[in-house]
């Protein structure tokens, strides 16, 4: 019912930039909060960055000044900029959404997508 896609992976040298997006798609009454999560092998997964409806964002120590978040609410998507990437930055990153799906649910729920590599040589 509720996909989040997400693109814009890849492999980049240290001090390179990166651009994630993500996508919800489906049944979708409103979108709260977004975000990206991380996990590195062998490593519990983190947050990175969130953004509300309103635009309040929130970010992890270790990326604060490099990343970005932003989301285009007409379009239901998030964006991840990164910049000053650092071999540290890899990990699978994986998109977060706080979803209500009809104007009848009280709650809202939570959805991820299918995670995205990001690689960071040195």
């Amino acid at each position: 019912q509720v996909q989040l896609v997400e693109s814009g992976g890849g492999l980049v040298q240290a001090g390179g930039s990166l651009r994630l997006s993500c996508a919800a798609s489906g049944s979708i009454f409103r979108l709260n909060v977004m975000g990206w999560y991380r996990q590195a092998p062998g490593k519990q997964r983190e947050l990175v960055a969130a953004i509300t409806s309103g635009g309040s964002t929130n970010y992890a120590d270790s990326v604060k000044g490099r990343f970005t978040i932003s989301r285009d609410n007409a379009k239901n998507t998030v964006y991840l900029q990164m910049n000053s990437l650092k071999p540290e930055d890899t990990a699978v990153y994986y998109c977060n959404a706080e979803i209500v799906r009809t104007r009848w649910d009280i709650i809202a729920y939570d959805y991820w997508g299918q995670g995205t590599q990001v690689t960071v040589s040195s």
